[in-house]
């Protein structure tokens, strides 16, 4: 049995969480909270082993809740939030900083179209973050610096010509591509491409949230827009993204891909066609196979690809099956993505035309 907490202030909507978790047979609910004060009270009284918390809550918000509980019994912390106003959703990517390791819409209520959906993703989240081996968190003590170009592994001094960068990331991925734009330079010459899957309504907040530490400027991609260097542009929700020749972004309403609404494999695919060689494509944290057959695809064209190591991935599906078909160049912590972009990306802008 998974010993779940839930931390909700809304006595209706924390009633709602415990019926949706408490009628699984392999969940049990062992105790609830209304603020961040009783979470941590709870916790290191009950040892639970996931956590769903809410974001704003009297007392002690869920922002601060999850960086106490991280610093002093790290436990898998899902946040369950309830708004999508873009603002609101940023600091709830705060508590991904701190240590959550996923962030969920709140279900939909019992006879809507989409609760048994929404329910059954909730479910299937905690019981997969149950399984995530959580470290203890310290208090920050720098904020990341632009990566050195020169101390880039030697490995990926590689003979290319970067005109584009396309990631793909899941569950844990939001941390891991704030770790890497953060690091980025601001004379970053390359334009990078990302989709990030998460529940619709929260991309616009968590496009904000990266723009916060990102020298480089940070977009919600629209449809044919140019493809400018040293911009990021993130895949909106329900659209499939895709590159066209001329270097232009389309959206469009295409069918989903291995459930996927953006997918990276659409993307991926696309790059390959398009760029082929001259790109540099990875797979982060995350869970399924979505981009693992197109970045081998890209790396028999002579692409650089690579892939976030198990070690440090919350969920390794996605990089974890790249790297059984051979397709990452490189297998790196996020730590080292930084760096290794940066070379590449200079040593190409060198090269000249």
């Amino acid at each position: 049995m998974i010993k779940v907490l839930v931390v909700e202030d809304s006595p209706v909507v924390r009633e709602f969480l415990v019926h949706i978790l408490g009628a699984d047979p392999g969940i049990q609910v062992i105790g609830t909270a209304n603020d961040g004060e009783q979470a941590l009270e709870a916790v290191a009284r009950k040892r639970p082993d996931v956590i769903t918390m809410d974001i704003h809550m009297p007392r002690l918000d869920g922002l601060e809740a999850t960086r106490r509980i991280m610093e002093t019994h790290p436990t898998p912390i899902v946040i369950v939030g309830g708004s999508t106003d873009p603002r609101e959703v940023a600091t709830t990517f705060r508590a991904m900083e701190a240590g959550a390791v996923a962030v969920l819409r709140r279900p939909a209520g019992i006879g809507h179209p989409d609760h048994e959906a929404s329910a059954g993703e909730l479910v299937q989240t905690v019981k997969l973050m149950s399984e995530v081996k959580v470290i203890r968190r310290w208090p920050k003590a720098e904020v990341p610096r632009p990566a050195d170009a020169n101390r880039a592994p030697v490995e990926a001094k590689v003979n290319v010509k970067v005109k584009v960068i396309a990631i793909g990331a899941s569950t844990g991925g939001p941390p891991v591509l704030q770790t890497i734009l953060a690091a980025l330079p601001q004379d970053f010459p390359v334009p990078l491409l990302i989709v990030q899957h998460m529940a619709a309504g929260f991309t616009q907040g968590f496009v904000q949230w990266l723009a916060q530490t990102s020298s480089l400027p940070v977009h919600l991609a629209t449809h044919d827009e140019p493809i400018r260097p040293g911009h990021v542009y993130v895949a909106p929700d329900e659209f499939q993204m895709r590159v066209e020749r001329g270097g232009k972004i389309v959206l469009s309403k295409d069918a989903p891909e291995n459930g996927l609404r953006p997918s990276v494999s659409y993307l991926l695919r696309s790059v390959a066609e398009v760029y082929g060689r001259d790109a540099v494509a990875g797979l982060l944290s995350g869970m399924g196979r979505d981009g693992a057959e197109e970045l081998k695809r890209l790396k028999d064209k002579g692409a650089v690809t690579f892939a976030q190591d198990k070690e440090s991935s919350v969920v390794h599906g996605m990089p974890g099956a790249a790297i059984q078909l051979d397709a990452a160049t490189f297998i790196l912590p996020p730590e080292k993505i930084p760096a290794v972009l940066t070379n590449l990306a200079h040593r190409a802008s060198r090269s000249g035309p």
